[in-house]
This record gives C-alpha cells, structure tokens and sequence, in this order.
C-alpha cells in the first residue's frame, strides 16, 4: 500500500523540467512541498488532456493539484457542494481498476502520475519484552540517486449536480502492486512505478492504457531503489520536515539488489 509519501518539488519547477502547462493556480508553489504526505492532502499530479477550446489539437502534459483520494463521480453529496463521506480511496489495486466500480471509469481516460521523492512503509515487529504493544518501524523508500518517482494513479471529478454554482472536486489514487525483491520484506504491497518510456500510453486520455502496464515492476526495474530505516518522528502526521528523511544510523541501511 502506500499511505504516506514525500514530496520536495513545487508546480512550477515540475512544469519546467516536463514541458508541461502549470494548472495549480498557487499563490505559493512551495505549500506543495510536504516531508509527510498524507490521504486527503492537496497533491500534485500530471495529466494529459486537450485543450477545451481545441479537442482536435494533440493533448498536453498538465500539472494539476488534486486530493489524494478518489471520489467516484457518482457520489452523492452530503450537503451543498460537498460529497459524501466513503472508505477513502486512497491506493487502488492495479489488478482491479478495470472492473472495480469506484475506478473503472477512471481506468479508462482519467490516468495521472503521482510524483513523489519517496514513499513510507512500515515494519511491524513484536515488542522486544514479548509482551505489550507491537512495535511499527518506519522506512523510507527512494531511488538511490535522489530523482523524483513517478507512480501510476487515477483521478476523477466531482460535481454536485445539485449545486450547479459548485466547483468541480479534482482527487485522485495511488495504484498498487505486488512488491518485489527485497522491498517485500517491508511490505507485501507497494506502489506502481510508472517509467517514463511508458508514460505516453499510460496517459493517453483518448485510448486505454495497455494490460500489460498493469503487471508490475520486475525486481531489476526497482533495483535502484534505496529502502531505509528513518525516525519514528514520521509515525505522527503533523511533523513535517526534513529531519523525517534523516536515516536512522542505529538500524543502519539497506540497498537493494
């Protein structure tokens, strides 16, 4: 699963390094910057759609800010503008988007890519005495050379169609896979990775994205990626700083192979 990730890049400089139109409107690019991100926070996605005005022009890479956790568009509202309360969406299983209800539309021309620096998966282990509480240790995820992750993910738009003065809610999910190699040993589920070699058919908004995209990362594919045990700080949601990140030297460090 992946319920909690970091992120340290801005729209702006996202749309620079991609040749993509910047969407978020923010006052201050920087608010996107989070070392704790968690599900129904504003999130930073990467679309591609036509133009509005000119459906025949070929589509464009756009950044969008969006909740991390899809809302179908089906969902009724529980009050004037605002949906109603459901499980939160927040992962999706890759093996289940073209049938699930809650993402089967979106499957088919709303795909996005989530970007991140890293994700957060935890490690449960008995408590040392045998007895008390189990004990959760943090570790964080990254690619060894620090560049940014893209994962696969889907998004919708919610209307109240009861409210036609309402704006539109933007939210997406992560989708999931089996983890492999030794990322496993973390947890047995892991986001998908989406290579930039495939990224044109996984957001072609006009036709679906190809099965076999769906599969999962081969262990070589994600052999680059750097697991490590990082501060139990990041246990607690509201920290939010650089310090989560700060590998924890005690529990030493692990590369994958």
């Amino acid at each position: 699963m992946c319920g909690r990730y970091a992120t340290t890049t801005n729209p702006g400089r996202l749309a620079a390094e991609l040749d993509a139109v910047d969407e978020t409107d923010l006052d201050d690019p920087d608010e996107t910057v989070s070392y704790n991100v968690a599900p129904t926070s504003q999130v930073l996605t990467v679309v591609e759609r036509h133009e509005h005005e000119h459906p025949d022009d070929d589509p464009r890479l756009r950044i969008r800010r969006m909740r991390w956790g899809l809302i179908p568009h089906w969902t009724k509202a529980a009050e004037p503008g605002v949906p109603a309360k459901g499980k939160p969406l927040f992962n999706a299983r890759a093996d289940k988007i073209v049938t699930a209800p809650s993402f089967r539309d979106s499957a088919k021309s709303k795909r996005c890519l989530v970007p991140m620096d890293g994700w957060y998966e935890w490690l449960v282990e008995p408590a040392p005495t045998g007895k008390g509480k189990a004990v959760k240790k943090p570790f964080f995820m990254s690619h060894a050379d620090g560049s940014r992750i893209y994962m696969a993910g889907l998004w919708s738009v919610w209307r109240d169609r009861g409210t036609p003065d309402a704006q539109p809610l933007m939210s997406c999910t992560i989708l999931t896979t089996d983890a492999v190699g030794d990322l496993a040993r973390v947890h047995d589920r892991m986001p998908l990775p989406m290579p930039r070699t495939y990224w044109d058919a996984w957001l072609d908004p006009d036709h679906p994205a190809p099965a076999e995209l769906l599969g999962g990362p081969a262990a070589d594919e994600v052999s680059n990626i750097v697991v490590r045990p990082v501060s139990t700080l990041v246990n607690n949601v509201r920290n939010n700083g650089p310090e989560l990140l700060v590998p924890d030297e005690e529990a030493g460090q692990t590369t994958l192979l």
